[in-house]
C-alpha cells in the first residue's frame, strides 16, 4: 500500500483542499480529506497577485513562499487529523495557486501558466517529496494545461454508460466519459464560469465568501438582458479544446459589469450570474457534448457549486432528459474530487508515467506532469 497527498486551491481561493489517498494497484481509497482555511490577509494578497494592474514581482516572490508555508501546513494538518504519520506518504502533489494562465498566444506573450506555492518549502517542512508545476509540461507539448482532472475521472468513473462529470468550482468544466471509453476518447473542457462571478458579487455586496445554498440567488430575479449579453461572450460558443479562468471572469469582469449596470439590484445580479453558470453549461452541452453522446442521461455535479440548491434547480430545468446527481449520491465526496485528482497525477509522475489527456488539452503527446522536489536527507526505502 502506498499513500499520496493531493493539495488543491482553486480559482475561488476558498481554502486548500487536501486529500490523503491509499493506493494498491488499481484500488484507490480516500483515507481523509480536509479543507484547510486560508488566512484573510494571505487570500487578499494572493488575489492581488492575480491582477496585472495590482501585482508586482516583489509581491509574487513573497506570495510564492507564503503559499508554500500554507500548503505545507495543510498537509501537516491533514495527517494530524487522520492520526497518520506523514513520513509514510510517498509524495505530496501540490497544484499550487494559479495566479495567471495564458492558454493562447496574446500579442508578445507566449502560452504559459503560473502556479505559486514554493515546493521546496513544502518538502522541507514535511520531509516528503513534492510534485508541483503539473500544468507546464502539457503546455510545452502544445496543450492548454487544462483541464487536468479527466485523468483521474477516467480511472475512477469509466463504466458501461455515457456519463458527464461537471465540476462547479470557480470555473465550470465537464468531462465526458463515453461508455467503455479508452483514454483517447475522453473529452473535456471548461464550460465557463461556475462560482467565480457569483462569489465575487456576494463578497462585494454582502461581505460573504459565497452564496450559501444559493439563498441570495433565490431571492433575486434573472435579468434577461444581462444574461443575453453575457451569453454572447466569444468564449461561451468557442469550440474545445478550451480553458478559462480569472483572466476572463474574475474581478475585472465584475467591475466592468457593475459599471455597465450600476442600478441593477445586487440580488438580481447574483441570480443572473447563477443562471449564467447553468446556461453556459447547457449551451456547451448542446454544441459539443450531446453531438458526441446523444444518449447521455447522467450528469454528476461536483465542486462547491454542487451545494448551491438554486444553481442545481436551474441546471435541472435546462436538462429535463438527464438525471442530475452529485458526487455524494454516488458515494463520493464533491469537495475532495480535485485534490484526489492531483494526488493521482503525483502518483503517476513518481512512477514515471504520463497523466495528461491530449484529446482534452490539445497536447501533441502523452507526457508526465510536474517537477519533483526532494526534502533534505531523502532516500528511497
Amino acid at each position: 500500500m502506498k499513500y499520496y497527498i493531493g493539495l488543491m486551491s482553486g480559482t475561488s481561493m476558498d481554502g486548500c483542499d487536501a486529500a490523503l489517498i491509499a493506493c494498491k494497484r488499481d484500488d484507490i481509497k480516500l483515507v481523509h480529506f480536509i479543507t484547510y482555511p486560508i488566512p484573510k490577509k494571505l487570500k487578499e494578497r494572493a488575489l492581488k497577485c492575480c491582477l496585472v494592474e495590482k501585482s508586482n514581482i516583489a509581491l509574487a516572490c513573497s506570495i510564492n513562499f507564503e503559499l508554500g508555508h500554507w500548503f505545507a501546513n495543510a498537509a501537516l494538518e491533514l495527517c494530524n487529523e487522520a492520526s497518520f504519520d506523514i513520513k509514510k506518504v510517498s509524495a505530496i502533489a501540490s497544484h499550487g495557486q494559479t495566479v495567471y494562465h495564458i492558454p493562447f498566444e496574446e500579442g508578445d506573450l507566449t502560452p504559459s501558466t503560473l502556479q505559486l506555492g514554493e515546493p521546496a518549502v513544502i518538502a522541507y517542512k514535511t520531509g516528503v517529496p513534492v510534485v508541483s508545476s503539473m500544468r507546464a509540461m502539457d503546455m510545452v507539448a502544445g496543450g492548454q494545461g487544462a483541464p487536468m482532472v479527466p485523468y483521474s475521472e477516467f480511472l475512477l468513473y469509466r463504466g458501461n454508460e455515457d456519463i458527464a462529470l461537471q465540476n462547479l468550482g470557480g470555473i465550470g468544466n465537464v468531462t465526458l466519459l463515453p461508455a467503455n471509453c479508452t483514454i483517447d476518447e475522453v473529452f473535456a473542457f471548461d464550460t465557463g464560469p461556475a462560482n467565480m462571478i457569483i462569489d465575487g458579487l456576494t463578497r462585494k455586496f454582502f461581505s460573504l465568501p459565497y452564496d450559501e445554498n444559493g439563498n441570495l440567488a433565490a431571492k433575486g430575479k434573472v435579468d434577461s438582458y444581462i444574461l443575453e449579453s453575457w451569453m454572447k461572450l466569444p468564449y461561451i460558443n468557442a469550440p474545445p479544446p478550451k480553458s478559462t479562468g480569472r483572466e476572463l471572469f474574475g474581478d475585472q469582469f465584475i467591475a466592468e459589469q457593475l459599471s455597465l449596470y450600476p442600478s441593477v439590484d445586487p440580488l438580481d445580479l447574483i441570480a443572473t450570474a447563477t443562471k449564467f453558470t447553468a446556461a453556459s453549461m447547457h449551451r456547451n452541452y448542446e454544441l459539443y457534448i450531446f453531438p458526441r453522446a446523444p444518449k447521455l442521461s447522467q450528469i454528476v455535479l461536483s465542486g462547491g457549486g454542487a451545494h448551491n440548491k438554486t444553481l442545481r434547480k436551474m441546471i435541472e430545468e435546462l436538462f429535463p432528459s438527464c438525471t442530475i446527481q452529485t458526487q455524494e449520491e454516488l458515494g463520493f465526496d464533491s469537495d475532495s474530487k480535485e485534490a484526489i485528482a492531483f494526488a493521482l497525477i503525483g502518483k503517476a509522475t513518481m512512477e514515471h508515467k504520463p497523466s495528461n489527456v491530449p484529446s482534452v488539452t490539445g497536447a501533441k503527446d502523452f507526457v508526465p506532469l510536474g517537477s519533483i522536489t526532494y526534502p533534505p536527507g531523502f532516500s528511497k526505502a
